[in-house]
């Protein structure tokens, strides 16, 4: 969703398969399970949760997902010039820090989609797909993104809410791929 919003000159169009979106509703959720899991294993550090998971076989404790997914999204979308990963919670109490929390809405594509109006608006394409129970909910973010781009005029939109997960969707793909070559071949 995001590339396409940066460079419509090189885009033609977009396909989203329960992409990250209205991260309110996606990211934030899974803050308190991270910080707790940083609490009571690894002292509320992550360098002692990254020195643990090192020790044993990946994702072999119900913690990792969360934590790493949290450590992983900070990196895209806060990292500081320097390298360093600054997490959008205090890995003790889990209250938000909001200058960094903000350095990810600006990623956010509902966010992103009023000041880049004009580059959707001339997409030829856009496929948007979810799973009704997507275990993350990025069913709605993908309401929230499609509600947006409806906003700014964008009304060819292939929108739909699928019965499933966020697991086992690849199935979806050929789906997207008939509908983007379909509007972007040439005539």
């Amino acid at each position: 969703m995001i590339t396409p919003m940066l460079r419509p000159d090189l885009w033609g169009g977009l396909a989203t398969h329960a992409g990250d979106a209205l991260f309110e509703t996606c990211y934030l959720l899974e803050f308190p399970a991270s910080v707790r899991a940083l609490r009571d294993h690894y002292n509320g550090s992550f360098e002692k949760f990254w020195e643990d998971f090192r020790s044993r076989p990946a994702m072999s404790k119900a913690s990792d997902m969360p934590l790493i997914n949290d450590w992983c999204m900070a990196a895209c979308y806060s990292t500081d010039e320097d390298g360093t990963v600054q997490l959008p919670y205090d890995t003790r109490t889990g209250e938000l820090r909001p200058e960094i929390w903000e350095r990810w809405l600006r990623w956010d594509p509902v966010r992103m989609v009023p000041a880049h109006a004009e580059g959707l608006r001339s997409l030829k394409a856009i496929y948007i797909d979810a799973g009704n129970r997507d275990q993350f909910y990025l069913d709605l973010g993908a309401e929230a993104f499609k509600r947006e781009l409806e906003k700014i005029g964008v009304k060819d939109i292939f929108f739909e809410l699928f019965d499933g997960t966020h697991s086992a969707i690849e199935y979806r793909y050929p789906l997207s791929l008939k509908y983007l070559a379909e509007r972007l071949s040439p005539r």
